[in-house]
């Protein structure tokens, strides 16, 4: 069962907050209204820790870019809105994350990637009903959801997790001091894979 399963309002929140950075507040109202959600038009849900945002909504509202700009601009727009939401949540969780501090600033980078990465996993795990798995091989670090609430009852034939790459993308853009790094997703449940799996590539490419 969906209702299983959830995200914090407190994330729901951020969400949709990034998103009206990208597509500005009528955007949202819209994609709202496509994902049969129009009780949070004007009235995001609370900066609150209750665990009772449902990982079907979050998927409708995912899906609900797609609808919206299309399959490539709605990857755009959630790619893009993945990044806002880091910054936002960054704000939120940072010092609860030990990011923040200088001790961490100092480490070398591929320690900074390691433990940056276990601390965002460790985030998910512990606040949300979401589980990430982190795996480490000689270039890449991989990033495994086995239980995610953007592609969730989702069926696609390509992955579709673009927020969550978002996501990863601006941390290590963050967690390196401006530098790019190649992510993809190569594995996705909407399209069958037993995980949606992101692949980090270690060394950056600028």
């Amino acid at each position: 069962m969906s209702e299983a399963f959830h995200y914090p309002l407190r994330m729901g929140r951020l969400i949709l907050l990034g998103m009206e950075e990208i597509i500005g507040r009528n955007g949202v109202h819209a994609a709202l209204n496509l994902a049969s959600h129009s009780e949070y038009i004007n009235n995001y849900p609370p900066a609150s820790s209750e665990r009772s945002l449902p990982f079907k909504t979050i998927s409708e509202l995912h899906e609900a870019l797609e609808q919206a700009y299309g399959p490539r601009g709605g990857r755009g727009v959630a790619l893009r809105t993945g990044r806002a939401v880091f910054a936002y949540g960054l704000r939120e969780y940072g010092s609860q994350l030990g990011l923040t501090e200088m001790a961490f600033r100092l480490l070398p980078l591929p320690t900074k990637l390691r433990v940056g990465g276990k601390a965002l996993a460790e985030l998910f795990n512990h606040q949300t009903d979401q589980v990430v798995r982190l795996e480490e091989t000689e270039k890449s670090l991989l990033w495994h959801i086995e239980r995610c609430p953007l592609c969730w009852e989702r069926h696609s034939e390509d992955p579709v997790c673009h927020l969550a790459v978002g996501l990863l993308e601006e941390s290590l853009y963050w967690l390196s001091g401006g530098k790019i790094f190649n992510v993809e997703e190569t594995q996705c449940i909407a399209r069958g894979d037993p995980t949606c799996t992101i692949c980090i590539e270690k060394t950056p490419i600028t």
